[in-house]
C-alpha cells in the first residue's frame, strides 16, 4: 500500500503510539469497572481511543488520495525548542529546584513565563496581547485551582507573600 498523505500517516501513527503507551501504562493502576473505576479506568479508556483515533487517520492517509501526497515539511526547531523550554521553565519557577537552591517563584510569574516564551515561537508576537492573555490564564488559574478546587500551592514568590 503507498502512503497517500504522509503527514496524516505520520500524525496517525503518533497518535497511536502515545495512545498505546498510555493504554499500557494504565495497566499498571487498578482499572476497576464501569461502576466501580480505579485510577487507571480513564487513563486506559483514554489511551484505547486516543490509538483508534490514531489508527483511523493513519487508515484513511493510505486509502485516501492527496493532491501532491501531503509531504512532510522541515522541521520547525525554533518552535520545538522554545514550547518544551517554556514547560521546562513552568516547572522550575512553579516548584522551583531546591538542590540547586533555586527558590519557587509560584504559579503567576510561573504562567508569566510560560505564556511569554511559548508565545515567541509564533510568527506574531505582540507583547501587549501576550501579557493580556498571561494575565488571563494567571486569573482564571488562580480562580480554578487555588480558589475553586483549594488546591495548596505557592501563588506568589516569597519575597512578595512573605
Amino acid at each position: 500500500m503507498r502512503i497517500k498523505s504522509q503527514k496524516d500517516f505520520f500524525a496517525g501513527l503518533l497518535y497511536a503510539v502515545v495512545g498505546i503507551g498510555f493504554a499500557w501504562g494504565a495497566t499498571t493502576y487498578n482499572i476497576g469497572d464501569g461502576a466501580r473505576m480505579g485510577p487507571g479506568y480513564f487513563p486506559l479508556i483514554l489511551g484505547i481511543v486516543l490509538a483508534a483515533i490514531g489508527g483511523f487517520v493513519a487508515f484513511r492517509a493510505l486509502v485516501v488520495e492527496t493532491p501532491d501526497g501531503d509531504p512532510i515539511g522541515k522541521w520547525a526547531w525554533k518552535p520545538m525548542i522554545l514550547i518544551i523550554l517554556a514547560n521546562l521553565v513552568f516547572g522550575v519557577l512553579l516548584g522551583g529546584i531546591p538542590s540547586l537552591g533555586v527558590p519557587a517563584m509560584g504559579l503567576i510569574a510561573a504562567i508569566y513565563a510560560l505564556t511569554i516564551i511559548s508565545a515567541s515561537a509564533g510568527t506574531q508576537f505582540k507583547l501587549v496581547e501576550v501579557l493580556i492573555l498571561a494575565t488571563v490564564l494567571a486569573a482564571g488559574s488562580y480562580f480554578a485551582f487555588v480558589w475553586g478546587l483549594n488546591l495548596q500551592f505557592q501563588v506568589w514568590p516569597s519575597f512578595i507573600s512573605g
